[in-house]
């Protein structure tokens, strides 16, 4: 397509300079959350807690620029079906024993900065627009404001603050959402010590509460059959959904642990005293769920805009223990690790599951189109189906699951999943392999599948009301292009402002305006008060129309305004 290799180089000499502000960003949902702090490394406190740093400062406008391949509607409809326009793409981040982030432990904090902003940069020129970064890995926590102490994997040692002293997810947050990415806070739920060799703080909840441990393969594990267990998860998870500016928490596929040879896992007395009459199958499975809903009910109850996924094991059940199962042979959440994952869906009780399908097209087993097929018609349209892809199989094919060796594995499976129209979605493990490219895949995403940029999804269930249109758009020729300028939008019956304005651009005297693709979006403007906007690519000889809408957080789209040019 023309102007492609053109477009990319222009891609970041815009992206700064693109939007004037005519205060700091805010992006956020009634009620407003506390202002951005400014990105800084202050000094540390006398002892491991948050402080406030210094009086906030402008935050440096920000504009994410698409690449600039803007095409008259002719040579457009020569590449139909356009790519889709709300797509979530997101990646993990993994914590735990350093796997993406930090690369080790006790890295200065200038170099921990330094790393994450390199992912996050590097996910915002792939397309993503989302990150799903895991900030509590063993009863340990990535963040300032927390009861847990600091983790090991971020300073060497349990319990010890970052020095020079910072809150990594509010650094995090605020980067991110610099790029135009959400960010979703990954917990684990099980663990309360990862080895015998693993760094434990005197505070850590091991000691304080010794009788909701459960001992199991060499770590301690929280015993989810005790309510005060569960009650206690659901608070963590509530403290950070208040305290800091998420855009969703996010759990893995932790719950019950995965079988280990001639290990037990000694809950016979708390099954006992709390079983009502069911199995002890049951009363696990039952323990999870209920530790969901109180999950879900914490999160509704402080910011009800915030969305709750879970990333399970693949499978639900096989077809040989269950007709409505799949038609695979592997291991089965419901069974293995007690997590009826069904179940919260079809009740409503997550609004997003992401499937780990880490399987090739050529797994006998486990065939990849079999299990995704089976998730699209058990997945009803209250919370979104996103499929976790196994990043890190890529280029490692084994005489099981020949399939990663073939080149064409991997955009394969991303072609088939925009064949399903359930399917709104993809998240990679990991961040790591990502970076390492295997069979190029990274460059797949950015060159082809991610190449023109996507909404997230919207979540009607959670806000289904729009925000107001931009109002009294203007034009204006100058000699370094079209300077679009406007006015804030008004405040929406939700009491939801603008958290971005997008910017289309077609060509000709009278072009239709395709909305609908995005392969014409020109621009995002972040934050309410970005209210210009510079087109540097314009063509002073061609005729344009500028179409303008608004975004709230939940990326809910505003009818359009539109201005023609010249």
């Amino acid at each position: 397509m023309r102007l492609i290799a053109y477009s990319s180089l222009l891609l970041f000499i815009l992206f700064v300079n693109g939007c004037r502000h005519a205060k700091p960003v805010v992006v956020a949902k009634k009620p407003v959350p506390k202002p951005a702090r400014p990105v800084v490394i202050v000094p540390a406190p006398d002892k491991p807690a948050a402080v406030k740093p210094p009086a906030p400062k402008p935050v440096v406008p920000k504009v994410l620029v698409a690449p600039a391949d803007t095409l008259p509607f002719d040579e457009v409809a020569d590449l139909t079906p356009a790519p889709p326009k709300r797509e979530f793409r997101a990646v993990w981040i993994a914590t735990v024993s350093n796997i993406d982030w930090p690369s080790k432990k006790g890295l200065p904090v200038a170099d921990q900065q330094r790393e994450i902003l390199s992912m996050f940069d590097q996910h915002q020129q792939m397309g993503l627009n989302a990150v799903v970064v895991q900030v509590r890995s063993a009863a340990d926590a990535f963040y300032a404001r927390s009861s847990e102490p600091w983790s090991e994997w971020l300073t060497g040692q349990q319990g010890l603050a970052p020095e020079p002293f910072y809150d990594p997810l509010e650094f995090m947050i605020e980067q991110a959402h610099q790029r135009g990415l959400e960010f979703h806070a990954w917990f684990n739920l099980d663990r309360a010590a990862f080895s015998k060799t693993a760094s434990i703080a005197p505070t850590n909840i091991i000691y304080r509460k010794p009788e909701w441990m459960l001992n199991y393969g060499g770590k301690k594990l929280f015993n989810l059959g005790l309510p005060a267990v569960r009650s206690y998860i659901a608070g963590i998870v509530a403290n950070v959904v208040r305290e800091y500016d998420v855009d969703g928490i996010h759990f893995d596929d932790y719950f019950y642990p995965y079988a280990e040879p001639g290990q037990v896992l000694r809950d016979d007395s708390t099954y006992k005293a709390n079983f009502n009459g069911m199995t002890k199958a049951d009363w696990r499975r039952d323990n999870v769920t209920k530790l969901v809903k109180e999950l879900r009910d914490s999160i509704r109850a402080n910011k009800p805009w915030i969305k709750f996924g879970i990333s399970p094991f693949g499978i639900w059940k096989n077809q040989s223990n269950d007709p409505e199962g799949s038609a695979t042979n592997g291991g089965q959440s419901y069974y293995e690790i007690y997590a009826d994952t069904r179940k919260w869906v079809r009740e409503g009780l997550i609004d997003y599951i992401v499937p780990q399908v880490y399987f090739s097209s050529e797994f006998n087993k486990v065939p990849y189109k079999t299990l995704v097929e089976w998730w699209t018609r058990n997945c009803p349209g209250n919370c979104h189906l996103y499929i976790g892809h196994g990043a890190y199989r890529v280029g490692r094919g084994s005489e099981r699951d020949p399939g990663w060796w073939r080149p064409t594995e991997f955009p394969d499976q991303m072609r088939y999943n925009r064949q399903q129209q359930v399917v709104k979605g993809s998240v990679f493990f990991s961040a790591k392999n990502l970076q390492i490219n295997p069979l190029a895949i990274r460059d797949s995403l950015q060159t082809n599948f991610y190449r023109h940029p996507a909404l997230v999804p919207t979540m009607t269930w959670l806000d289904s009301i729009p925000p107001l249109p931009p109002r009294d758009l203007k034009a204006a020729m100058t000699a370094e292009g079209v300077e679009l300028h406007w006015e804030q939008s008004a405040e929406a019956s939700d009491g939801d402002e603008a958290s971005a304005y997008l910017i289309y651009r077609f060509e000709g005297r009278r072009p239709r305006l395709l909305t609908n693709d995005p392969r014409y979006i020109l621009a995002r403007c972040m934050g309410e008060s970005s209210t210009r906007f510079l087109d540097k690519t314009a063509d002073s000889k061609k005729k344009y129309t500028y179409v303008l809408t608004a975004l709230d957080r939940l990326q809910n789209e505003s009818r359009e305004v539109s201005i023609k040019v010249p």
